[in-house]
């Protein structure tokens, strides 16, 4: 009994990284996540001037990645941990103080940003928590720029295991909400392994107003 309470404990830290533990956990799966990050961002075409938001970006490694490979972009990092909001500020001090990006604390139901603000919304390994798949969804179409496009990166099995859950997630969940928001080119494409986990990306992209 007593090893599962520590095993929820620790599963919960991933969800929502908090204090010391919190932050050591946050640096580990920047280590841990760094075939998952640069696919998806490959997956983005990123051009100059986007505005890009990252949903969860956890200790801001994706941010970094992208300010070194990209110029003339704006990056915006969000997510719910305030341990984890500080570390991706820390990676990411210098671009914060000169404006080239911003992190912030927020909920993905309730994103804390005007409609129509951002070319590319991303999200790496959260789909997992969305407590209310179409309202996460409803809020990055209105984010979106007419035109613009997300990704949504997650593993949906590992080795021989395939993990149904993410896959009713995806099919009774996800795909009606995006055809109800009347999302288009809707798409699941397989990237690479990543530690024998088997990477999976849904893109889609906001049609634009006189599409």
């Amino acid at each position: 009994m007593r090893f599962m309470r520590l095993q929820t404990w620790i599963d919960s830290q991933y969800e929502n990284p908090r204090g010391i533990v919190g932050t050591y956990i946050g640096e580990k799966m920047v280590r841990q996540h760094r075939v998952e990050v640069d696919w998806t961002i490959e997956q983005l075409h990123i051009q100059p001037d986007h505005r890009i938001l990252d949903l969860g970006c956890g200790a801001g490694d994706a941010l970094a990645q992208m300010l070194r490979g990209f110029e003339h972009v704006h990056v915006t990092g969000l997510d719910r941990s305030p341990t984890i909001v500080r570390s991706a500020l820390r990676r990411n001090r210098t671009d914060v103080q000169t404006g080239r990006a911003d992190v912030v604390e927020g909920d993905l139901g309730t994103l804390p940003f005007p409609d129509a603000q951002f070319d590319r919304v991303f999200s790496i390994h959260t789909l997992y928590f969305w407590e209310d798949v179409p309202a996460v969804l409803a809020e990055i179409d209105r984010v979106l720029v007419p035109g613009g496009s997300f990704v949504i990166t997650y593993c949906d099995g590992k080795g021989d295991v395939t993990w149904d859950g993410i896959a009713s997630i995806m099919r009774e969940q996800f795909i009606p909400a995006a055809s109800e928001l009347g999302l288009i080119d809707v798409k699941q494409q397989r990237g690479p392994d990543s530690r024998d986990y088997h990477t999976v990306a849904v893109t889609g992209r906001k049609p634009h107003d006189d599409f």
